[in-house]
């Protein structure tokens, strides 16, 4: 059985260094060792001690309420909780093939998310994963942002109570953006031991200062929190070798606990199928988008693109199909009524499933029109494995990582502006030859390349290498060598 394949359950007591307990909140400081004795802390100690009532035989069972069917099959099974603040499970592809990994390799597996994109019920299991969904206020205004993040907290922080007494957690994985939510990991590490695993996802200060064009005492505070995160953290999963340098330099980790697992679809599952029939007569040349709608992602650039390529070109020929959703979505279907090509550009919103599939099929070049700054050329960008994995060629700006990663499967435009990645558009559009070529460089480097099997044992070597090396590392970082 899968089980058997585990390592042996380790004692989930504070681990000691010199006979001396290891005080985990001394993450946050010296203040950090009396947490254990502060009222709130006993208080939750308390409420999420594991309650038990007792059957027709007399014998104490866990409440199961309405989930009687899932919860026997995790009882005895490492149980790790996954927290995600900023898209619904399953909707978030990497954290759902995350949560199906670790399923399939025998553990029991929770996530804490937030509602949307069509999936609402705060409660449901999926594939054996219990989904506990939470509301949020989504913010569009610096200002907002604190209400956001700490709303979010306080939802997951009591999700996190009731899921532990469900069935006591082994590991926490804490998925970014916010760096706030190690917060929830570190009352669990101080009250039970849990373990932390920190997955990184995006540069939260980068982020700020890219949206926000200054670095001020925001942005410092965000640069402290992500220190903390990694201070906190057992292991770090990062998406690229860049934010794996990030973790080492910048978080102090040891470079034995960060492991890189990048973010590729599954292939089975992401293959061209039969285009959608209502996106064919949209035009000779259609363009499209995928991704999130926030202002770093500069879907903006690419409808200023469009007016070019319709009003400036005078090229009655093209359509350009959007996919996706974020907090720019009401803006950017003002901008483009306000620049004349509402009438060419669709907007679709959120998409899954067959109906993605369908409407990517459709597309005869891609775009990621997200702009050159600190942000950008760091990420890996899951449209960059996506378009690949379809074949499908695509134009960019001068992005220094998905540059390495799309190789000559992308079309750089010469300058960052509208006009520039018009020119790029437009020289793939009337250039059938290089369309294929690309398209052949994109298939060839995903199938070579892009495997999820491959991230996927990376992934769990993380969570092995958590319980069975321990914290040596760690105990000499939270107590130094005098």
């Amino acid at each position: 059985m899968v089980d058997q394949a585990l390592p042996p359950r380790t004692d989930r007591t504070s681990p000691t260094r010199n006979g001396r307990p290891l005080r985990v909140a001394q993450a946050l400081g010296a203040a950090g060792t009396s947490l254990r004795t502060w009222l709130p802390f006993h208080t939750l100690s308390r409420l999420a001690a594991p309650r038990v009532v007792p059957d027709r035989s007399g014998a104490a069972v866990a409440p199961l309420g309405g989930e009687a069917g899932a919860q026997g099959d995790r009882r005895g099974r490492r149980h790790v909780l996954i927290l995600v603040e900023n898209l619904p499970v399953p909707f978030d592809r990497r954290v759902w093939q995350e949560a199906n990994a670790l399923t399939d390799a025998g553990y029991a597996v929770s996530v804490i998310c937030p509602t949307g994109k069509g999936f609402d019920a705060p409660f449901e299991i999926r594939t054996g994963i219990e989904i506990h969904r939470h509301p949020l206020a989504e913010a569009c205004r610096a200002r907002d942002y604190p209400r956001e993040y700490l709303g979010a907290l306080a939802h997951q922080l009591r999700l996190s109570i009731r899921v532990h007494r469900r069935q006591p957690i082994d590991i926490i994985q804490a998925c970014n953006p916010p760096d706030l939510l190690f917060l929830v990991a570190l009352v669990h590490k101080t009250l039970f031991g849990t373990r932390f695993v920190f997955d990184h996802h995006d540069l939260s200060p980068e982020l700020y200062a890219t949206k926000f064009g200054r670095k001020d005492v925001l942005y410092r505070i965000l640069c402290f929190l992500e220190r903390r995160t990694f201070r906190l953290a057992d292991a770090s999963i990062a998406t690229n070798e860049v934010f794996r340098e990030i973790a080492v330099k910048r978080g102090g980790m040891d470079p034995r606990e960060v492991f890189v697992v990048k973010s590729y679809p599954e292939l089975a599952r992401f293959q061209r199928t039969d285009p959608d029939p209502a996106l064919a007569g949209l035009g000779h040349h259609v363009v499209g988008y995928l991704g999130i709608m926030g202002e770093q992602d500069g879907v903006d650039i690419l409808l200023r693109a469009m007016a070019e390529i319709v009003h400036g070109r005078g090229r009655g020929d093209f359509a350009c199909v959007v996919i996706g959703d974020g907090p720019q979505f009401q803006r950017l279907g003002a901008l483009s009524r306000e620049l004349g090509v509402d009438g060419v550009v669709r907007f679709t919103g959120y998409l899954s499933g067959p109906a993605l599939m369908a409407h990517l099929s459709a597309l005869e070049i891609g775009v990621i029109p997200d702009p050159p700054n600190e942000f950008n050329r760091k990420l890996s960008m899951n449209k960059v494995f996506e378009y690949m994995m379809l074949g499908l060629p695509f134009v960019q700006f001068d992005l220094d990582q998905a540059r390495r990663e799309a190789g000559a499967a992308a079309l750089v435009a010469r300058r960052h502006s509208p006009e520039a990645l018009a020119d790029a558009i437009l020289a793939l559009a009337d250039n059938a030859a290089l369309r294929q070529r690309m398209a052949k460089v994109g298939l060839a480097r995903a199938a070579r390349d892009f495997r999820w099997s491959t991230e996927r044992t990376r992934y769990l070597a993380a969570y092995e290498a958590v319980f069975s090396q321990g914290r040596h590392v760690h105990d000499q970082r939270y107590h130094p060598a005098s």
